[in-house]
């Protein structure tokens, strides 16, 4: 990229540029809080499992505001292991001190390596779809939300 745009700048630096940049453009969605808080009032153990570069991932969790609401953070580039491969998923379940076999819930909005991979790795699932539609040959969700709140809200219910 700096041979592209003739750039002088240290690599380093571009990068911390480009990884403050993503943060800044990162905003927590009406009712996630709330969400999150019920959750965690009623003893749920919550983490993360994504795809993508450490730093980026956590600048993005941090710059929300939601870092505090997991248990666990796992991120493909840290770990070796990249959704929709079960080894994620059990990593995941391992960094909020559980294990893979005792079940659990995933939260995506993609359904290759979110739904059909945690549905591959014996969770259920809730797919945030925006303005997606289902991909053919897939099996469905068990939760479809149109938002993070909504599938809180359909899991919270699924439970009780």
């Amino acid at each position: 990229m700096r041979e592209v745009l003739r750039l002088s700048d240290d690599p380093g630096d571009l990068w911390r540029e480009y990884v403050d940049g993503v943060s800044r453009s990162v905003c927590c969605f009406p009712g996630v809080r709330e969400g999150l808080d019920a959750l965690r009032a009623e003893g749920w153990t919550l983490g993360i499992a994504t795809n993508g570069a450490g730093d980026i991932q956590r600048a993005k969790l941090a710059a929300s505001g939601l870092a505090s609401y997991f248990d666990g953070v796992c991120v493909s580039e840290e770990i070796g292991a990249r959704k929709p491969a079960r080894e994620h998923f059990e990593a995941a379940a391992e960094l909020c001190g559980r294990r893979l076999s005792a079940g659990g819930w995933m939260v995506g909005d993609n359904p290759e390596t979110d739904i059909e991979g945690a549905r591959a790795a014996g969770l259920r699932t809730a797919w945030v779809r925006d303005d997606s539609t289902w991909a053919d040959g897939l099996r469905q969700p068990d939760v479809v939300a149109s938002g993070v709140a909504e599938a809180i809200a359909a899991m919270w219910e699924a439970a009780t």
